[in-house]
């Protein structure tokens, strides 16, 4: 299951993290959100212990949306070292590809 990520815990859970970490941007309203949730949960299982994944809901994290540029959702977010090093925009991707990033970054 992916960390619920938010403002209070995103430095030490992403910033700070020692590991990769893949953070997907969401809404409850957004359609292709939903389809790739599961996926995420995926992902979040079969790379324990390498990376790390987390998700953010937009509407409660506002501060952490607008400081990265999230217009369109669901936004994925490649992290390393604290800083964005890959993004994917939609839901037109697949666990294996999300893993591949991951493991890019290890």
């Amino acid at each position: 299951m992916a960390l619920t990520l938010n403002e209070t815990n995103f430095q030490s859970e992403v910033i700070d993290s020692n590991v990769p970490v893949l953070v997907d941007f969401w809404a409850e309203w957004c359609g292709p959100c939903k389809m790739i949730g599961p996926v995420i949960d995926q992902v979040a299982a079969e790379v324990d212990g390498q990376a790390k994944v987390g998700k953010v809901n937009v509407d409660e994290a506002r501060n952490l949306a607008v400081k990265y540029n999230v217009r369109s959702i669901p936004l994925l977010l490649f992290f390393k070292n604290g800083e964005v090093k890959d993004q994917i925009v939609g839901a037109s991707v697949t666990k294996d590809q999300l893993k591949a990033k991951l493991a890019a970054l290890a």
